[in-house]
């Protein structure tokens, strides 16, 4: 029986599974970040390759026993060369191919077997799929912090940082976002104004936020969560939701049904997101049957066993994530 390798790596977290044509999962492994973006190739191949190493460990399997291997990443990775990744691989055993799929395509696969539908992921980053017949039809957004990722953590808290920085330098209105803020970076929250006439705290916060990473403004958005009787918090929550709708309008199709696999975050941890982006849906005549997927490794092994040539149907699936939870 062959064995197969797939992986799901993130900008957080890699996972790999190996796993037979059957679809029972054999082993296990994680490993830190493994998106050559954000973390640069060679800190991401080794991660994809400690991942690959402790679940071929796991599974009690040489890297020479599996036939093919399929990383699902972030889709402006997929294309160009897979050298950074393959090398390293393949000079531990592994083979020296791999395929690469996109890790929105992995999110929908890990939510059913089925070949049509759509997914839609809001974490850190903002993103969605129409999917036909196994493969993307359509993509809407992922284009980062900079130029998109609308409804997203990162694009929350942005709006969380901004509104509390306007409203102490008068220019906003007040917010309960303000001391939450100051907070979350170990500033008083004080009246006292420096010689340029601005608040000390404004000071101290705009030095603070500028020592940031752009990305980082993401752990902002739970303030907004948490302002649950703030009008400015509820203001950019309700901005999210219709930004977070408009992601699958870009993309959706009247004649095209199936699922819509959820994904990240903001999207499946947050009822005043998910609820309401849903019967926003609804409303609009779309109303499809909504699963959820923690991450992509379920996905990843779906398409991996596509890729080997294998059948992926119900039962099939259920064995992937049976097999897989007693591994995790």
């Amino acid at each position: 029986m062959i064995n197969l390798l797939a992986i799901d790596a993130g900008g957080t977290s890699t996972r790999a599974v190996l796993l037979d044509s059957t679809g029972h999962c054999l082993g296990y492994g994680s490993a830190a970040g493994g998106n050559p973006i954000s973390s640069g190739p060679d800190r991401a191949a080794a991660s994809i390759l400690a991942a690959a190493e402790a679940a071929s460990d796991a599974a009690g399997l040489p890297p020479t026993s599996v036939s093919t291997t399929v990383i699902a990443m972030a889709g402006m990775s997929v294309s160009g060369s897979r050298e950074w990744v393959s090398s390293p691989l393949a000079a531990r055993g592994f083979p020296a191919t791999v395929d690469v799929a996109s890790d929105l395509l992995a999110i929908f696969s890990s939510g059913t077997w089925q070949r049509d539908g759509y997914a839609m992921v809001a974490g850190t980053g903002a993103a969605g799929i129409r999917v036909h017949d196994g493969r993307v039809e359509r993509t809407a957004d992922g284009l980062g912090w900079l130029l998109g990722d609308v409804g997203s953590g990162y694009w929350i808290g942005h709006r969380v940082v901004t509104a509390a920085i306007a409203s102490l330098d008068g220019r906003g209105e007040e917010t309960e976002l303000v001391p939450l803020v100051l907070h979350a970076v170990g500033i008083d929250n004080a009246r006292e104004r420096g010689v340029d006439g601005r608040p000390l705290s404004l000071r101290d916060l705009v030095e603070k936020l500028y020592q940031l990473r752009p990305i980082e403004l993401s752990r902002f958005a739970p303030l907004a969560f948490q302002a649950t009787t703030d009008a400015v918090a509820r203001a950019i929550l309700d901005d999210a939701v219709s930004a977070l709708a408009g992601l699958f309008f870009a993309m959706a199709a009247a004649d095209l049904t199936g699922p819509l696999v959820l994904g990240g975050s903001v999207l499946t941890a947050q009822p005043v997101i998910h609820d309401r982006v849903i019967a926003t849906l609804r409303a609009e005549g779309f109303t499809p049957e909504v699963r959820h997927a923690p991450d992509g490794v379920v996905g990843a092994a779906v398409l991996t066993l596509r890729q080997a040539g294998v059948e992926v149907d119900s039962d099939v699936f259920d064995r992937i994530g049976t097999s897989l939870a007693r591994l995790r």
